[in-house]
């Protein structure tokens, strides 16, 4: 496996080693002791998948709040997305800024986004599947986001008619969503 860095600090793209033959390919997704390698230190309790049926759907920017933050080393299983992190970390060096990578089934890039960050994606394509495995489990009490426009954060998916969840048209703007990160270099994963 290869770690990339992105413009975030401590947000990674992962490119797995794919063996292929005449039959289709193996590759590895998550190994402890590779990404430890990598100096990435993660514990993952619980894997989701999402389906998407059509191209435009954005889902995001999501979060939970400390003490239920959540790690995720995110991929497209099908079809092809643009996923976005964003750093919520008070005092971070790229405090409130965002970068994006295009994860599909075909580059089989996986991307790792530590506690503290926004996470949100669009599809690209028709039919998507998205699989992420998160250090922490969900708590509903504990789950928020930012509207997937806001200013001040300005995350460009790109343009066009998206299409979106009640609940993420009604999400909050970064001023109320209540996140309570903090970087701490000490504490870097």
């Amino acid at each position: 496996m290869k770690k990339i860095e992105t413009t975030l600090k401590d947000v990674f793209i992962i490119e797995p080693a794919v063996f292929g033959d005449h039959r289709g390919y193996f590759m590895e997704t998550w190994s402890k002791n590779v990404f430890s390698e990598l100096g990435l230190h993660y514990d993952f309790v619980q894997d989701n998948q999402s389906y998407s049926a059509r191209k435009g759907t954005l889902r995001g920017l999501h979060f939970q709040r400390n003490p239920m933050a959540q790690a995720k080393l995110v991929r497209c299983l099908r079809g092809e997305i643009l996923d976005v992190a964003v750093d919520l970390r008070m005092g971070s060096p790229t405090y409130k800024q965002w970068t994006s990578v295009v994860l599909s089934a075909e580059n089989k890039r996986m991307f790792m986004i530590p506690r503290g960050f926004a996470h949100g994606f669009l599809t690209l394509t028709d039919d998507v599947e998205f699989s992420y495995k998160c250090d922490n489990f969900y708590s509903k009490k504990d789950e928020s986001g930012i509207l997937y426009s806001d200013q001040t954060i300005g995350v460009d998916w790109g343009g066009g008619d998206f299409i979106l969840s009640e609940k993420d048209l009604a999400a909050p703007s970064f001023e109320t969503c209540g996140c309570n990160f903090v970087y701490e270099e000490t504490l870097r994963r």
